[in-house]
């Protein structure tokens, strides 16, 4: 049998290692491409990052302006206006024990309790202003304080409950008032026209869903006034923030249910 020849094996050994060469450099330039490439992926991430970063801290200097803008809007609220409030009724009073005349005295009743309105009305906006406020339970505090003053000079006894509520849950300033004038305009109704002696406020918190009740032993709704401008404002209200009311009306009652993601 015949031998290679040793040129020809040198010749395979040199294509061999050229070949390996060959392999070894195009793997190199793929790896240093994936290298680079990843470099440059990596920078667009941390420039990304960095933009959102920028976004984020500028947010959050916008938003912490907003909040010293409502607390010293509430502060003025309270020296100025808390005060010249205080002074109207005080002078109210003082020309009530003077006056003599009946009418005069029914006026100024009339003076005392626009004043007293006024001062209550005042004390919903500096709630409302109060971004320390922007909690669930403190929502939930305030309506049922609220609801409690509002009918305690009434026939209507008040009912409370909370299920699984977690109090320190964010909730925006803008859901609170809406959620809020909504709980205002349902005792509104309640009272002027359910005939009710009850009244049950529920508030249930599930994952990321908040719900409030608001129900009564009254003679129902008429149909003829379902679509009243009360239950539309509510409506419209809740719609407004992604959520909705509904209401459920008969002759043992009404429930109305307002509904919202958080």
């Amino acid at each position: 049998m015949n031998s290679i020849p040793d040129e020809i094996k040198i010749t395979y050994i040199i294509a061999i290692f050229i070949m390996m060469f060959f392999v070894s450099f195009l793997i190199f330039v793929v790896l240093m491409y994936n290298r680079k490439q990843l470099l440059y992926f990596k920078e667009q991430q941390l420039k990304e990052a960095e933009y959102q970063n920028q976004l984020l801290q500028k947010e959050l200097e916008k938003q912490k302006s907003i909040e010293q803008e409502r607390e010293r809007i509430s502060h003025d609220m309270h020296d100025d206006l808390g005060a010249g409030i205080s002074a109207l009724k005080l002078q109210a009073e003082f020309l009530k024990q003077k006056a003599e005349d009946d009418d005069l005295q029914n006026d100024i009743d009339e003076l005392l309790k626009t004043s007293e309105e006024m001062n209550l009305s005042m004390r919903e906006m500096l709630w409302s202003l109060n971004s320390g406020n922007d909690t669930l339970g403190s929502f939930i505090d305030y309506a049922i304080q609220y609801a409690d003053n509002f009918l305690k000079k009434t026939k209507i006894k008040l009912w409370s409950q909370s299920e699984d509520i977690i109090s320190d849950t964010p909730i925006s300033t803008e859901l609170r008032r809406n959620m809020f004038l909504c709980l205002k305009e349902s005792l509104n109704n309640a009272y002027k026209h359910s005939q009710s002696d009850q009244l049950k406020l529920s508030f249930v918190q599930k994952d990321k869903e908040f719900i409030m009740k608001v129900s009564d032993n009254g003679i129902g709704i008429n149909r003829e006034r379902n679509d009243g401008n009360g239950l539309r404002n509510m409506k419209r209200r809740m719609q407004q923030q992604n959520g909705e009311c509904r209401v459920l009306s008969e002759d043992s009652g009404t429930e109305i249910i307002f509904r919202v993601l958080l």
